[in-house]
């Protein structure tokens, strides 16, 4: 009999019997507040009826219809679609299935566009697992350990991570700016560096808002050097931190962006989106893939910015978003195992730490699972794996909102109790 991999971990005990909006019906019979959907990814929630509609409808038309053979209405709408909510000048798009396919597409046209070699990644950014983008991620060891060698011409400087520095933010911020400035004096040369690569918040790396002046120093000088700009928008983007696209919270703009997870609200699609000119600059023949720009994909990539558009789902991600921020931070006040809390709209952590201030992953740990009993699904994250990041769906309300705090709050006391008797009161929908 074959099982899956056992290098697989599960997060959670639950199997999937079906999921719409905010929650997940297991086959236990158990219904669960999730508020991990997919690591980001079921941005209308579960199953919207319109997304699964638009989805139902294309698969009775064509399922694969390999896009440089034949082209289809749902990418040139989806394209269509893209053009009106990116960035000015983005004007040329490249379709792939997953956030690393499309950072290496990203970092491929800048070596290309540039000729240099060099690119300059972020401590703590998580920009992917195959081997190119696992060469640019430092938000662990587990996700570049053990198959070196790794890919050449990557090169960290130092993030503006002002918590774990026990600095104020501008006092990080000038710190890694700093940092950066020097790394381009000892390391990789100006003329040598392509492209600054950035989360505009980290993921995997803690749930760490990337500092206005910190994107918008980075495009300073990107364009004192030449070097382009590359915001990683995989998990940031499509409203997901209360604006449309995570590195809006500042005025820096990129020159090449990087985009998946919520686009598509499950369906996996992936796009890098750049100006005509600098795609240009890219070789023949350098772009393709069988599955990329995959046609239920994309129609489901137009239903979910029409219902993103059109239900109010980024200013809905920004009013959630601040009610559990303010949610998290009365919690925090009552607990001393939290050490920091902190995000944007609907992407916000809550990092564990010990007496001493050094991170505690097992607190992390015992309360993800603890959320489970609970009937809410968390996840964790963090190089030490010790902050508990929750991300609900776009369309969440205030009602899930309240009794998501309420079951994290009794997941903590569960955990942090001496008679580990939990409180609270899970609640009904």
């Amino acid at each position: 009999m074959a099982s899956l991999s056992p290098l697989l971990k599960q997060a959670t005990p639950v199997v999937v019997d079906h999921a719409s909006g905010s929650w997940i019906h297991g086959t236990d019979g158990r219904e669960y507040l999730d508020f991990t959907t997919g690591i980001g990814v079921t941005s209308t929630g579960h199953c919207h009826p319109r997304v699964v509609e638009a989805a139902r409808e294309q698969v009775g038309k064509v399922i694969h219809a390999q896009c440089t053979t034949v082209m289809h209405p749902p990418l040139l709408e989806f394209t269509e679609r893209l053009g009106e909510v990116l960035p000015a000048g983005l004007d040329s798009l490249f379709f792939a299935n997953s956030g690393s396919e499309a950072v290496e597409a990203g970092i491929r046209l800048a070596r290309m566009a540039t000729g240099r070699p060099n690119i300059v990644v972020f401590q703590g950014g998580f920009h992917g697992r195959t081997v190119a983008a696992a060469s640019l991620t430092t938000a662990g060891t587990k996700f570049s350990a053990g198959f070196s060698p790794l890919m050449a011409g990557v090169h960290m400087s130092a993030f503006p991570y002002a918590y774990r520095y026990g600095w104020d933010m501008d006092t990080a911020v000038d710190f890694a700016l700093q940092e950066l400035d020097y790394l381009l004096m000892t390391r990789t040369a100006p003329q040598d560096t392509a492209a600054f690569l950035i989360e505009p918040a980290l993921g995997d790396g803690g749930y760490i808002p990337t500092p206005p002046r910190f994107l918008e120093g980075l495009r300073e000088r990107a364009d004192r050097h030449g070097i382009l700009l590359i915001f990683d928008e995989v998990q940031a983007g499509v409203g997901r931190t209360g604006k449309y696209w995570g590195h809006q919270h500042s005025t820096a703009s990129p020159d090449i962006q990087i985009m998946a997870k919520g686009i598509a609200s499950g369906f996996p699609i992936s796009v890098i989106a750049a100006s005509t000119e600098l795609m240009s600059q890219g070789w023949p023949g350098s772009q393709g893939g069988t599955y990329g720009g995959n046609a239920v994909s994309a129609a489901a990539g137009v239903a979910t910015l029409r219902v993103v558009e059109e239900e109010g789902l980024v200013e809905n991600s920004r009013v959630r978003g601040e009610q559990l921020r303010a949610g998290l931070e009365e919690i925090k006040t009552r607990y001393p195992v939290i050490g920091d809390v902190r995000g944007l709209g609907l992407m916000q952590g809550i990092e564990f730490t010990a007496e001493d201030g050094s991170p505690d992953a097992a607190i992390a740990a015992a309360v993800q699972q603890a959320t489970v009993d609970q009937d809410l699904l968390t996840l964790t994250c963090g190089p030490a794996g010790n902050v508990v990041r929750l991300i609900p769906a776009l369309v969440v309300t205030e009602r899930e909102i309240e009794q998501g705090l309420e079951r994290f709050d009794a997941a903590l006391a569960a955990v942090t109790s001496p008679s580990g008797a939990t409180t609270g009161d899970r609640g009904s929908r």
